[in-house]
């Protein structure tokens, strides 16, 4: 196959790459830095992979412009692990800390938590369909409150947080499906986290920056895996790290340098998300946001036809027409359009066009 039969990828997670990305790693596959092997033959232990695996680090250090008081771990299990494992670390026992549910990964991010602390609810969405992000004066945060828990970006929902709230508590964020998409103020964090499998590379990685002060602070005993001390003293090689994931995140650590940082990005998907919500505002109602418009996620635009049956035709054809993995999540319905940092302004511009020609032949 060649990249001329690659088609228009909107799919949530795992994401589109860029091509170059995964040229690179095709050539490199049989025979990585002339060591005779691929990269995910070699020991984790091997110099080839260390070089790899601490240029990652440094990498995202460098784009994200992570100060020096913050740890950087590469980590298994994605992002649903860190839902037990962070108030595991942050919370000490009958501390408590604050969730807004804002949709499906707020509310797993919410359950888990209450099974190893004093979590609470101080936000739900729920009543309004998760049709939107709250407002700083719409928290109910109790007095003692150790963080405060959101989700930047609903993938679901099709909802984001346009600006991080202003609290006098810490944050601490799942940005998975908005990773670094846009710049992070981090002295309004103490640990942001996210699977790699939205912006950064394939799955099976989940990175957690997180304020080396904090390490060992909930002072439980927890089993190694869980410590984030344990990955910390062992640059997170404490166990056999996800070795291809972190390789190829490496690649588009450079990739997205190189493209200009995470303005640059900002910039992008704000222009690939102003397309699509101004080709759904032109039809009229014909096709229709279910969220609202504060609220519109930049990264996984959702949007409703008249009808289901048109809904269902619109995949089909979408998908006829080279435009996949379109249709909505199961548990809302509706078409969703996932373009996050490498999906091509130009793969939007086909989906638009699509739309616009779909609703004069059908409307």
């Amino acid at each position: 196959m060649t990249t001329a039969n690659r088609v228009h990828n909107f799919c949530a997670g795992p994401c589109t790459l860029p091509v170059s990305v995964l040229e690179e790693v095709r050539d490199e596959m049989l025979n990585f830095g002339g060591t005779g092997m691929s990269i995910i033959e070699s020991s984790h232990r091997a110099p080839a992979y260390d070089a790899v695996h601490m240029e990652a680090l440094a990498d995202f250090r460098s784009l994200a412009q992570v100060p020096e008081d913050f740890s950087i771990l590469f980590l298994q299990g994605g992002a649903s692990l860190q839902f037990a494992q962070v108030p595991l670390n942050l919370l000490a026992p009958q501390e408590s800390a604050a969730y807004l549910t804002t949709g499906t990964w707020g509310k797993k991010a919410f359950a888990d938590a209450q099974l190893v602390s004093e979590a609470y609810q101080a936000w739900t969405g729920a009543d309004e369909g998760f049709a939107r992000m709250p407002s700083t004066s719409d928290f109910d945060l109790h007095p003692g409150t150790r963080y405060l828990h959101i989700t930047s970006n609903e993938t679901i929902g099709g909802i984001r947080f346009p600006e991080y709230p202003t609290v006098d508590l810490p944050l601490v964020a799942d940005m998975s499906s908005d990773f670094l998409s846009r710049p992070i103020d981090w002295d309004r964090f103490d640990l942001v986290y996210g699977g790699a499998q939205k912006n950064l590379g394939p799955a099976g990685l989940a990175i957690v920056v997180v304020r080396k002060e904090l390490l060992g602070r909930s002072e439980r005993t927890l089993n190694s895996y869980m410590d984030y001390r344990t990955h910390d003293k062992a640059d997170s090689m404490a166990n056999t790290p996800p070795m291809f994931a972190i390789y190829v995140m490496g690649k588009v650590l450079k990739w997205m340098q190189a493209a200009g940082g995470l303005e640059e990005f900002e910039r992008r998907s704000a222009a690939r998300a102003d397309l699509l919500y101004g080709t759904i505002e032109q039809s009229e109602g014909w096709y229709r946001s279910p969220v609202d418009a504060a609220s519109r996620s930049h990264m996984n635009i959702v949007f409703r036809l008249p009808s289901e049956d048109l809904e269902k035709q619109f995949v089909v054809e979408a998908a006829a027409s080279g435009m996949v993995n379109l249709k909505g999540h199961r548990d809302v319905g509706g078409i969703r359009a996932s373009v996050y940092n490498a999906l091509d302004q130009q793969s939007v511009v086909a989906l638009t066009d699509f739309m616009t020609e779909f609703q004069a032949t059908n409307a």
